[in-house]
């Protein structure tokens, strides 16, 4: 027994226990992994699901809105908008002390992974989360006004709001807001802009009483899949650690996706008569923004309450909705992103609950009833300060470039109007 007991002791004090800032190897891996599953999601993911679905004359400029996106985003995040997220400890900002990744070195640690990947790591929601807006402009935004207005939007609304719900010190973090990997600081908050902005700009020639179908919905159904695979990195890494709380996240979203497809489907189904193939993955996406704000608050019975409702719920407000107030929001960034976002944020605070399945209540929140206050805070936060905010960028880069090309571009297409190019035969 005496030997046992030694031989235990013994055991136990030659595990190796990572100190406070050590970096941990497993983790940093998981880490660099997920960070190229969240770039992937972008360029090519992103790109080719919005792709598919815009008409051919503007495929190509739908491509290298997306790609610039991911490179003006880069360096604006590396000068500036790291520091005004993560910087320091304001209620409101991060203040600009890490301006230039001033201090951010080969050894410099965030937990237990280095802090260059943590800088990479959310440099990918930066690029991700202004690159969804364009699915609401597309046929008839000019390209110099799109980088205008992104790098004016990643600075001013984009980080900020990142820091308020995931910033130290940040006044929504403190409320005890949960939001995992980005329901309200990317899917709600893009999709909003994305409503405001297809207001701003007013219907494309000819809508609605012009068809306006996908011109290959092949490369929709790649790029989706793309985005699919590519959201384990997005959810599964917002841990920040390979962990059973990123192995539950990992699981949680492949059953949310799962169930909204098969929700909007259904509902396309009884509603229509025939189920599409642009359907079901518009709601496989659906239930991906779903899910994002949950991935690590919930167990897979609640994933699988949150993917049905938001297939459902998605599938009528890029419908119904979408036809009561004549919007003409073109890929539907407002019905997928915003209302998902916004179902997945509620339903956070449902099924959080340890009754249900859930890892329990977020911060000083203590019951279902403070959760979700904690929650619709940080929607309507959001809803707000993004509209008006998204408002008055779009009506100042008018003023400085213009925001619209003319009938004549807008007739052409933007591929050879804008960029000189075509991306098919003529």
């Amino acid at each position: 027994m005496k030997r046992s007991i030694a031989g235990l002791v013994a055991l136990v004090l030659s595990v190796p226990v990572l100190a406070a800032d050590e970096v941990s190897a497993g983790d940093t891996a998981w880490m660099l992994t997920a960070t190229a599953l969240v770039l992937f999601m972008t360029i090519p993911g992103l790109a080719l699901f919005y792709a598919g679905m815009v008409r051919s004359k503007n495929v190509l400029s739908v491509l290298m809105q997306c790609f610039a996106i991911t490179c003006l985003v880069t360096v604006i995040w590396i000068l500036w908008g790291y520091s005004i997220a993560f910087g320091g400890e304001g209620a409101l900002w991060g203040g600009l002390s890490k301006a230039f990744l001033a201090g951010v070195g080969v050894d410099s640690v965030s937990g237990t992974i280095p802090e260059t990947v943590f800088v990479t790591f959310q440099m990918t929601f930066a690029i991700i989360t202004p690159a969804l807006i364009v699915g609401a402009f597309v046929d008839r935004m000019k390209f110099s006004a799109l980088l205008v207005f992104v790098a004016l939007w990643v600075t001013l609304v984009y980080a900020p709001i990142a820091h308020w719900v995931w910033g130290d010190g940040g006044w929504l973090a403190a409320r005890g807001i949960l939001d995992f990997a980005g329901g309200t600081v990317v899917h709600i908050n893009a999709g909003i802009a994305a409503l405001v902005t297809a207001l701003v700009l007013g219907k494309r020639k000819g809508f609605p009483g012009t068809a306006m179908p996908p011109h290959n919905l092949t490369l929709s159904v790649i790029g989706a899949s793309m985005l699919w695979v590519g959201w384990f990195g997005f959810n599964a890494g917002s841990e920040l650690a390979a962990d059973g709380t990123a192995g539950m996240a990992m699981l949680v979203t492949q059953v949310a996706t799962a169930c909204a497809a098969l929700g909007w489907m259904i509902a396309e189904w009884i509603t229509h008569k025939k189920a599409s193939v642009l359907g079901i993955i518009t709601g496989a996406v659906a239930g991906l923004v779903a899910i994002t704000p949950a991935s690590g608050s919930v167990g897979p019975m609640g994933a699988l309450a949150i993917g049905l409702a938001a297939g459902v719920v998605c599938f009528f407000a890029s419908t119904t909705l979408k036809r009561a107030m004549g919007y003409d929001d073109s890929l539907d960034v407002f019905g997928v992103h915003c209302i998902g976002g916004i179902v997945g944020a509620m339903l956070t605070g449902v099924f959080c609950a340890e009754a249900l399945g859930g890892s329990g209540f977020g911060v000083d929140s203590g019951t279902m009833g403070g959760q979700l206050m904690a929650q619709a805070t940080g929607v309507l936060a959001t809803l707000v300060y993004t509209s008006v905010a998204t408002f008055i960028l779009l009506k100042f880069v008018d003023l400085i470039v213009g925001l619209r090309v003319s009938e004549e571009d807008e007739s052409i297409g933007l591929d050879v109007a804008l960029h000189n190019e075509t991306g098919y035969n003529l």
